[in-house]
């Protein structure tokens, strides 16, 4: 179950953390930022971030071997990568309704889940 929670947080995570980085273009396509400051820009982000903070943190410290968890440092950096990776394409493709979804991201996808294979091999 532990593996379970770990993933679970850092899904969580993800979706701040692209929300943090992303959601104020989106905020700005909807012209709702767009005479904002820059430094306001930067203030929402870092408050979306705190949260995203508040699950990446727990979802490392429980999922690391060292603490108990059943991954390593290398497994739990791949695991999120490929994570970010996924919640992005959707946020992208549900958000941004201009994005579409091309061969090289695909391929790109497959060398991602080959190296999460590649970092569980013995």
């Amino acid at each position: 179950m532990t593996a379970f929670y770990t993933i679970l947080l850092l899904v969580v995570a993800n979706v701040f953390m692209i929300l943090a980085w992303y959601g104020h273009l989106k905020l700005q396509e909807m012209n709702i930022s767009n005479n904002w400051p820059l430094f306001a820009i930067i203030l929402l982000s870092w408050g979306i971030a705190l949260i995203e903070y508040c699950f990446q943190v727990p979802a490392n410290r429980i999922g690391f071997r060292e603490n108990g968890g059943p991954f390593s440092l290398m497994q739990l950096k791949i695991i999120q990568e490929v994570i970010t990776l996924v919640v992005f394409i959707v946020f992208s493709l549900v958000a941004f309704k201009n994005e579409t979804l091309q061969w090289n991201h695909l391929a790109a996808c497959v060398c991602l889940i080959l190296a999460v294979y590649f970092v569980f091999m013995k």
